[in-house]
């Protein structure tokens, strides 16, 4: 995993410092980044997005286009981790810019950072990429500034601009963001049991014990994933720390100014464990929990008979479940629901950043940035815009619900162990599969919080 060690938490912490209400839209990034049915691993820290599962429905705008004195025959070189429907759903969006200016785009896909990082010190990047915040951090010295490039700082809010602010200068646009505080279900399984969707978190555990006392295993809750068994279980509990301490408070956690083995942090533990130990909360118990691959986890909620009633994971199980089960209907069969009393979001983000100001990439960093670039942005059905501009414009049902949990949340975390260096993430994840096998907890925080503190050298 690229990673910039110190250097990097420190400009990290600066950044959380600043925001007080929210907190970064994107995590410490990848060296590459996997399909959206792969799991995390110490070279993928983003969460898998999900696929457009349907066609744009409405025709994106041209509006009044600001070329930026670009010239018709100008070209800007991109290189960008996106392909297949979501590479078709991007040259959507950028058709109006291309429309109305002239722009010859001259894209490459690859989810290889280093043929970024090889061209980038041979002194031939390319005009635009769009990659993650460790390289806003690697290659801060050769970007140019969003606002000397014509972006419209307006439409987007503090916790998803400060992410992209290194040493003080706005290095990074966010244009596509995942959701990770979501939970999968079945409306037909809930309607047929007389189940409903909880709001609030003490519903929740309402709905949980209702659904054990029936009989009916409320949560599918498997992690193995290889080297990166247990990161199911870590995002769970930094979701329940969204519920029980707030957005903050998680941001703290990432500039380690509050120790992993907070009693905070032991509380979110505690409330996980019940669920993720017991055969009666979750399919197959501890040792369930702990065996099952996370992607078989995903469908146990949606099997004939259904093996559990819901699945914690992220907006990319949406297709997986489709292709797992052809027959069955998105809003019908599967859905989902932000997890209730949630004070913020958890999640991840794709940036633009800019290695040239020529007048083409100007006209391309204003139009995106703009009001009708993040509407045309959500018409092309490519994922969550963090542009205000988008709200309001998705045709998709589960982005417009997802939409809504966007622009009105207090704040958008990133995932803590994704986001401090070093070897944090691995000791997270090895605390929570420790934990579920019935080990000390005490000891397994004070493991995580040695190596916390370690990172961020504290």
């Amino acid at each position: 995993m690229i990673k910039v060690y110190r250097l990097m938490a420190g400009l990290l912490l600066v950044s959380l410092v600043l925001t007080a209400c929210g907190a970064p839209a994107t995590t410490a990034a990848p060296a590459t980044q996997p399909p959206a049915t792969e799991a995390p691993t110490m070279a993928a820290t983003e969460a898998p997005t999900e696929a457009p599962t349907t066609a744009p429905t409405e025709a994106p705008t041209t509006g009044n286009i600001d070329c930026m004195g670009a010239k018709s025959g100008d070209e800007i070189s991109m290189l960008y981790q996106w392909s297949g429907v979501e590479e078709t759903s991007l040259n959507t969006v950028l058709q109006p810019l291309i429309d109305a200016c002239g722009i010859v785009l001259k894209p490459e896909s690859s989810r290889d950072q280093a043929l970024l990082d090889t061209r980038v010190k041979a002194g031939t990047p390319p005009d635009v990429t769009f990659f993650n915040v460790a390289q806003l951090v690697q290659y801060q010295d050769q970007l140019k500034p969003m606002d000397t490039l014509g972006a419209h700082k307006e439409n987007y809010a503090d916790f998803f601009l400060n992410p992209g602010t290194i040493n003080g200068k706005w290095l990074g646009l966010p244009v596509k963001a995942d959701v990770k505080t979501i939970i999968w279900y079945s409306p037909a399984n809930f309607e047929a049991l007389g189940y409903t969707v909880p709001t609030t978190w003490d519903e929740l555990n309402t709905l949980v014990d209702k659904m054990a006392a029936d009989g009916n295993v409320p949560w599918s809750m498997g992690f193995e994933s290889g080297d990166a068994t247990g990161w199911t279980g870590s995002d769970f509990i930094q979701d329940i720390l969204l519920v029980q301490q707030g957005p903050d408070y998680v941001l703290k956690i990432i500039d380690g100014s509050v120790p992993y083995n907070d009693p905070g942090v032991k509380q979110a533990y505690e409330t996980y464990g019940k669920w993720a130990k017991d055969p009666k909360y979750t399919v197959g118990g501890a040792q369930g929990t702990l065996s099952t691959a996370f992607g078989d986890a995903i469908f146990k909620p949606f099997s004939d008979p259904p093996e559990a009633m819901m699945v914690k994971q992220s907006g990319f199980a949406g297709a997986n479940i489709a292709k797992q089960f052809p027959d069955l209907k998105q809003g019908t069969d599967y859905d989902f629901f932000v997890v209730p009393g949630a004070q913020g979001l958890q999640g991840g983000a794709d940036w633009l950043m800019a290695f040239s100001d020529k007048p083409a990439v100007k006209a391309l960093v204003a139009y995106l940035s703009s009001t009708e670039g993040g509407a045309n942005w959500a018409k092309a059905t490519f994922g969550l815009s963090p542009n205000k501009g988008a709200s309001g414009n998705y045709t998709d049902p589960a982005l417009q619900k997802l939409d809504k949990a966007l622009s009105t949340t207090k704040g958008f975390t990133p995932d803590i162990g994704d986001t401090i260096p070093g070897g944090f993430g691995s000791a997270e994840w090895k605390a929570i599969v420790d934990y579920v096998n019935g080990g000390d907890l005490d000891k397994d925080l004070a493991d995580v919080a040695a190596a916390q503190a370690a990172a961020l050298g504290k």
